[in-house]
């Protein structure tokens, strides 16, 4: 990040609609990486006072509890982040219309919901970020995948990249992988909890305790996550060196293959681009009904 664009971001004042997990962990990313104080940040939804309060507790972010208004926060942002759930993001999306201005940045974290239908709520273009982050980002290790509307400019690409690398890496793709970027990346950390659930419970299953068998299965997944990551190899590669002939690994790899592990990966994986397409289509069909 260079220090005009760090300058930058210190001066925005950024307001999210939406106040669950992923807005937090944005939130919480830039005050800790103080890139910006919390008195800029203000946060809404549309009627859990008690979840405002403890955020602002919690960070020091502005809220209506605090006594300015959801209307003035939005009008004095110069970034405005749609974190909402995909089923309210039509109607929620289409009642800030009257405070949004073409100054403005946008920056969409909904899954399935495409530039176009975004501009369409808020009434023409727009400076549109389409982003798929992932629940990791809560601990600053998350991976986004970033889209941009045409008329983003280079500065605003800047502060958008700046935002989401202080809480992981992002990756800037073309808006027609963005559900791919949800099969793979956004809904990723769930398939991995997924296959450390079953390992746990077998770890249990033949006599390890359950503290034990979670340390043992959380290491193993992080052990190998950072082999991949600090080696440099294939995946492919550092399991190869772990198989040897005729022998445990081997017996194991080759009952997953029996199974078909590979192709019910590949397939959830599929499925799961395939949900973010149906939810962008249903926000769309409501938007023209």
């Amino acid at each position: 990040m260079t220090q005009l664009t760090q300058t930058a971001i210190a001066s925005q004042q950024i307001c999210f609609y939406g106040a669950g997990s992923m807005a937090e962990a944005i939130a919480r990313g830039l005050i800790n990486k103080k890139l910006i104080s919390p008195n800029q940040i203000s946060m809404l939804n549309r009627q859990n006072k008690d979840r405002l309060s403890e955020l602002n507790e919690l960070y020091g972010i502005q809220t209506i509890v605090q006594g300015s208004s959801n209307e003035a926060y939005l009008k004095e942002a110069d970034i405005i982040f749609l974190a909402m759930k995909p089923k309210d993001a039509a109607e929620a999306i289409a009642s800030i219309k009257p405070f949004i201005s073409s100054k403005q940045l946008i920056i969409s974290v909904i899954a399935g919901l495409s530039i176009k239908a975004i501009e369409q709520l808020l009434g023409g273009q727009a400076s549109v970020v389409r982003a798929m982050p992932n629940t990791s980002s809560t601990i600053g290790l998350g991976a986004t995948g970033i889209s941009y509307s045409d008329i983003v400019t280079t500065s605003q690409k800047a502060l958008t990249e700046a935002i989401f690398s202080s809480v992981g890496i992002n990756a800037i793709v073309d808006e027609s992988l963005q559900q791919a970027v949800t099969g793979v990346s956004g809904s990723g950390p769930a398939y991995v909890y997924y296959f450390m659930e079953s390992m746990i419970d077998t770890a249990i299953q033949l006599g390890f305790s359950e503290t034990a068998a979670k340390e043992l299965v959380v290491q193993t997944v992080l052990g190998a996550a950072e082999m991949v990551r600090h080696t440099g190899e294939e995946p492919a590669e550092l399991r190869r060196k772990v198989t040897s002939p005729n022998g445990t690994t081997q017996a194991a790899l080759e009952l997953m293959a029996e199974n078909h592990f590979s192709e019910t990966i590949k397939k959830a994986i599929h499925r799961s681009a395939e949900r973010a397409g149906e939810l962008g289509e249903a926000i769309e069909r409501s938007i023209n009904e």
